[in-house]
C-alpha cells in the first residue's frame, strides 16, 4: 500500500554517538574495521553489507586490555550497533596465542592498587564494556583466537556466540591474584555450564579448560582446528580429542600429561597455524544470520540476552565498589606479586602464610605484606 501524498523525510539520519577517536593501529589499542559480508556458499562478497570487527591489539601482553582499550571496545560496539549496514559484530584479537587474559596486570599493580576510587572509575568503564556487548544492535560473535581467561573470559561470555580455535583454553584467575570474577563470570557461568557445581569449580579453581571440553559442556558454539602438519589438518595434540570414557570418567577434551604432553608441544612448535577453517565457520554462521528477518532476529537474541543481563545488572553496582575497596587489600598483594614475577621468580603470594596470619588476627598492614609477598631473587 502506498500513500504518495503523505509528506516523507527520506534523508537518512546519523545515529552515531562515537567517531574513531578511541581506535588505533599500534598496540596497545583496540582496532575497528568493516569487512565485506561473505556469502559462505559461494565465497563471493555482498555489496553494501558488512561485518564489523572489534579487535584487541596487545599481543605482547596476551591482549590484556588497558583502560584506553576498554574505551575502544565500548566505542566499537556502539559504532557497529548504529551502522545499518552491519550484519554481525566479530569480537576478536591479534595473533594466535590469546583472545584476552583480562585487565592489564601491570596497569592494575602500578596504578590502580591502593587507589580504590580510581579503580571504581575503571570498573565503571569495564561495566560499560560488558553493557555495550549485551546491548549491541547486531549479533556479537566472539572469535576466540587463543586463551580466554579472567576478564577476557567474562567479556567473551557476554557475547552471543563463540567460535574457538581448538588451541584455546578458558578459565578464571581472580581468586589467585586477589580479585573475584564479578565482571560477569559469577553471573554468566551458572547459565552457561550444565550445573552450579561446575560453575563454582570453574569460577574459583583457576583451572584452564580446553575448547573441546567447553564445547562438550555447551559453553561455546563450535571449535575448529587451526594447526596443519605436512599440509594436513590436525586437532590440538595437547588434549584428548577421541570421544571415549576411561575408568568411568569422560576424558574427551581433557589435557594430556607426561611424555604425551611433551610430544604434543613439539608437534605444535613444528606445525603451521591456519585460521581459515575457523573463519569459514564464522562466515557460515553470519550468512545464516543474514538470511533471517533482521528485526525478528535481534528481538529473539535480545530476549535471551535479558536473562544474562538480569543477574549482571543485579550484581554489577555492588561489585564495582567492592572491587574498588579490595584494591587496598588482597588485590594489592595479588596483582603486585603477579607483576613482579620477573624479579622474584614467583607470581603468587604465600597463601598458607597469609592464612596463618589471618587466623592469628594479624592486621592487614605492611608487615603482613612483607611476610607473604615473594622475595626478590638473590
Amino acid at each position: 500500500m502506498t500513500m504518495d501524498w503523505l509528506p516523507r523525510d527520506n534523508e537518512l539520519k546519523d545515529h552515531q554517538l562515537v567517531g574513531d577517536e578511541f581506535f588505533g593501529t599500534e598496540p596497545p589499542c583496540t582496532m575497528y574495521e568493516k569487512k565485506a559480508l561473505v556469502n559462505s556458499q559461494t565465497g563471493e562478497t555482498v555489496d553494501g553489507l558488512y561485518t564489523a570487527w572489534v579487535t584487541l591489539n596487545n599481543p605482547a601482553q596476551y591482549n590484556s586490555y588497558t583502560t584506553e582499550m576498554v574505551k575502544g571496545v565500548i566505542a566499537g560496539m556502539k559504532k557497529a550497533s548504529a551502522d545499518r549496514s552491519v550484519v554481525a559484530i566479530i569480537f576478536t584479537a591479534v595473533g594466535d596465542r590469546a583472545f584476552c587474559t583480562g585487565g592489564n596486570t601491570k596497569e592494575y599493580a602500578e596504578y590502580y592498587t591502593l587507589r580504590p576510587r580510581e579503580y571504581r572509575d575503571y570498573i565503571n568503564l569495564f561495566s560499560g564494556m560488558v553493557d555495550a556487548i549485551l546491548d549491541a544492535g547486531a549479533p556479537v560473535i566472539c572469535r576466540v583466537n587463543g586463551i580466554r581467561v579472567a576478564g577476557g573470559q567474562e567479556i567473551g561470555q557476554a557475547c552471543d556466540l563463540a567460535i574457538a580455535s581448538d588451541l584455546a583454553n578458558f578459565g578464571q584467575a581472580g581468586t589467585g591474584v586477589g580479585s573475584t570474577p564479578d565482571g560477569g563470570s559469577t553471573d554468566f557461568l551458572p547459565w552457561q555450564l550444565p550445573t552450579t557445581e561446575l560453575a563454582i569449580w570453574n569460577c574459583v579453581s583457576n583451572e584452564l579448560w580446553s575448547a573441546y571440553k567447553m564445547h562438550r559442556l555447551g559453553h561455546i558454539t563450535d571449535v575448529l582446528p587451526v594447526k596443519k602438519l605436512n599440509g594436513e589438518w590436525i586437532r590440538n595434540p595437547l588434549v584428548i580429542t577421541d570421544k571415549y570414557v576411561e575408568d568411568g570418567r569422560i576424558v574427551y577434551g581433557e589435557p594430556k600429561t607426561g611424555d604425551e604432553a611433551k610430544k604434543a608441544k613439539e608437534i605444535i612448535k613444528t606445525s603451521e597455524t591456519d585460521f581459515s577453517l575457523l573463519d569459514h565457520r564464522i562466515n557460515e554462521i553470519v550468512w545464516t544470520l543474514t538470511n533471517l528477518m533482521p528485526m525478528c532476529l535481534m528481538k529473539s537474541i535480545e530476549t535471551i540476552r535479558w536473562k544474562k543481563k538480569h543477574f549482571w545488572d543485579a550484581n554489577k553496582i555492588s561489585a564495582k565498589y567492592w572491587l574498588g575497596a579490595n584494591m587496598n587489600m588482597e588485590a594489592y598483594l595479588g596483582f603486585n606479586a603477579f607483576n613482579t614475577e620477573a624479579m622474584t621468580g614467583q607470581r603468587r603470594i604465600d597463601f598458607v602464610k597469609y592464612r596463618q596470619l589471618v587466623a592469628q588476627g594479624h592486621s592487614f598492614d605492611g608487615d603482613l605484606a612483607e611476610q607473604v609477598m615473594p622475595k626478590p631473587k638473590q
